[in-house]
């Protein structure tokens, strides 16, 4: 890691739940800086994301807002995001109660559902790859 990284990684506020705190911005370039700046285990559940969303959505979008990633298939329409919390990272399907099967977690918001990842958790990537194929070809979510 070069020296700017690291004062980067280090000048990056960890806010509630240890979740970064990272500038709004469109690209590939912000969402790095997130997982970058994620602490712990947390980094590798969100590079491991970010990598199956690349490999499983050809030309996907990518921004940070509300200091988490989004991914769509257009700006400015999403279909999935994540966030660091204390115990866990959670991936929001913004149309999850569309996908086969649903993911585990209700929402307050109709349609949407969570996956939490554990520490302790293995991956199932398959089923991620599964999910985030199905979410992608789905209406986004204007946010």
């Amino acid at each position: 890691m070069s020296d700017s990284e690291s004062t980067k990684q280090t000048a990056t506020k960890l806010l509630s739940g240890g979740n970064p705190q990272i500038p709004k911005g469109d690209g590939d370039g912000p969402v790095q800086d997130y997982i970058a700046a994620m602490p712990g285990w947390k980094r590798q559940v969100g590079e491991t994301l970010d990598r199956l969303i690349a490999d499983t959505v050809d030309d996907v979008h990518k921004a940070v807002k509300w200091n988490q990633p989004f991914y769509g298939n257009e700006p400015d329409s999403w279909f999935l995001a994540f966030r660091c919390f204390t115990k866990y990272v959670k991936l929001t399907f913004f149309r999850g109660t569309s996908l086969d099967p649903v993911p585990p977690e209700a929402s307050k918001h109709p349609e949407q559902r969570h996956f939490h990842i554990h520490e302790e958790d293995g991956l199932d990537e398959d089923q991620l790859a599964a999910w985030i194929r199905q979410a992608s070809e789905l209406p986004g979510e204007k946010h």
